[in-house]
């Protein structure tokens, strides 16, 4: 396992934008208060959270070349990019879910959006776990590379072949056990997760959202994380990129909800970038794959699959469910 540029220093300042990065989120959403996102609002903010991760790839690569070369800040910043680019594209499947679920539970549209945020506020937490965990077990057992490559060969045929079928929520485990040990309520109350009643705590059906967006979340990352750790081995650059990604979720969700069925071809494109990453790791003792061609390659198989879309519509959209 190579050795990580994170130090104290980068690991606390990391954290410390995390929790502010967050903290203003919140607040911009109770400011809204119980209004809607337009298209416009979640423009503005996706293109706020894309820009400060390219800030701090520059602020990275900028102290890098002044303190350990310019082939380091290259790799380095090539790395961050490269894991970027994979995740924020992976996190396009998470707003078909959330999209689905939206629409399961008639969440009201004033509503959404907090369920968002609770909802990477739990991604962030969990995700930092598994990042942790997935660094520990490759520097204890380097083989297991060939594991993950072989899971995102899997995956990615899976996600190519699989059919086009929802989740079947009456079947999803964690619902079954919200159901049968807490107290639910039917209706929504607001933008409350509980109330008390009689002396009981019961719940509405924003939390048993919010807790399905975490879950599912977590089930994603199980695609994207090992696809990270195929560019980088080094926990710093898998933890910002990834969380980096996951920060703009609330932001992409609103932005590209409503346009969801005209990239019906991304899932073929993401699907590519899964089989590729899975090869790349599987090859890694023969042919060690630059950086910027990885990242090239990524880049080509999402553009390709989403021109692809554009010229080439479906035939059928979805049910036409709006925002």
């Amino acid at each position: 396992m190579e050795t990580s540029i994170g130090n104290i220093w980068w690991w606390s300042g990391f954290i410390v934008f995390v929790i502010v990065a967050i903290l203003v989120d919140l607040l911009a959403v109770e400011r809204k208060g119980a209004r809607a996102v337009t298209v416009r609002q979640a423009l503005a903010w996706s293109a706020l959270w894309v820009g400060l991760a390219l800030a701090f790839c520059a602020f990275l690569w900028f102290w890098l070349d002044t303190h350990g070369g310019r082939e380091l800040a290259n790799q380095k910043a090539g790395e961050f990019l490269t894991g970027y680019l994979i995740e924020k594209s992976l996190s396009v499947d998470n707003i078909f879910v959330f999209l689905m679920l939206f629409t399961a539970f008639a969440v009201p549209a004033e509503q959404q959006k907090k369920a968002l945020i609770l909802g990477v506020i739990g991604a962030v937490v969990l995700r930092a776990i598994m990042i942790l965990v997935g660094a520990w077990l490759i520097a204890r057992f380097s083989w297991i590379l060939y594991v993950f490559g072989a899971f995102l060969l899997f995956t990615g045929a899976k996600m190519a072949f699989g059919g086009e079928h929802e989740p079947d929520l009456e079947k999803n485990p964690v619902l079954r056990w919200m159901r049968g040990h807490l107290k639910l309520l039917p209706q929504y109350d607001g933008a409350r997760l509980a109330v008390t009643k009689n002396g009981e705590r019961w719940f509405t059906p924003l939390f048993v959202v919010v807790v399905l967006i975490g879950i599912t979340d977590v089930i994603f990352a199980v695609d994207s994380i090992p696809a990270i750790f195929a560019i980088t081995t080094d926990p710093f650059i898998v933890m910002t990129s990834n969380i980096f990604a996951i920060l703009g979720l609330r932001a992409l969700y609103f932005l590209l909800a409503d346009m969801a069925a005209r990239f019906h071809l991304l899932k073929y494109g993401l699907a590519a970038v899964l089989a590729f990453i899975g090869v790349k790791m599987l090859i890694v003792d023969f042919f060690h794959m630059p950086v910027a061609l990885s990242l090239g390659a990524v880049g080509l198989l999402l553009v390709l699959s989403i021109v692809a879309s554009l010229l080439f519509p479906a035939k059928a959209h979805g049910s036409g469910h709006r925002d």
